[in-house]
């Protein structure tokens, strides 16, 4: 399971058992990888002042940060902090992709999600989740202890 977001607050808002979910999956063996923007980061400013929130998105990105803070303690979740322009947020279960590409100055929760699958010789998920790979690779390990 993969997630890369900014800070993807209606997660944790609307499954707010989604970290003991998580755990649990990760007590199954089910490889768990989260990405959230890193609050510090030049790129979350800029989203910020384009989208017109006023300062807030860092303090978003902290508040659904504190919701894994246990996470990174447990065999196969890994939780990661990106400073790039995220285009599309991505979430990824198994072979299904929820791909939600962001117009610009508007929030993701105001854009489509598509949901695409990965078949053989399919190109468009494997697209994305290379994307996804790219980010990840250059995103910073997060312990859970600073948010």
């Amino acid at each position: 399971m993969d997630v890369l977001v900014f800070s993807g607050t209606f997660y944790a808002q609307t499954q707010p058992k989604i970290a003991r979910s998580l755990a649990e999956a990760a007590r199954r063996g089910v490889a768990i990888r989260l990405c959230f923007g890193d609050p510090n980061a030049r790129s979350v400013e800029t989203r910020d002042r384009e989208e017109g929130l006023g300062g807030t998105l860092a303090a978003k990105i902290r508040s659904s940060l504190t919701y894994y803070r246990t996470l990174p303690e447990l065999d196969g979740c890994e939780i990661r902090l990106h400073s790039t322009t995220l285009y599309a947020s991505l979430f990824r279960y198994d072979d299904d992709l929820l791909v939600n590409p962001h117009a610009y100055g508007e929030p993701a929760s105001a854009n489509p999600t598509f949901h695409f699958r990965r078949l053989d010789g399919g190109t468009i998920a494997e697209h994305y989740m290379s994307s996804f790979e790219r980010v990840w690779a250059e995103a910073v390990p997060w312990s859970g202890a600073e948010i």
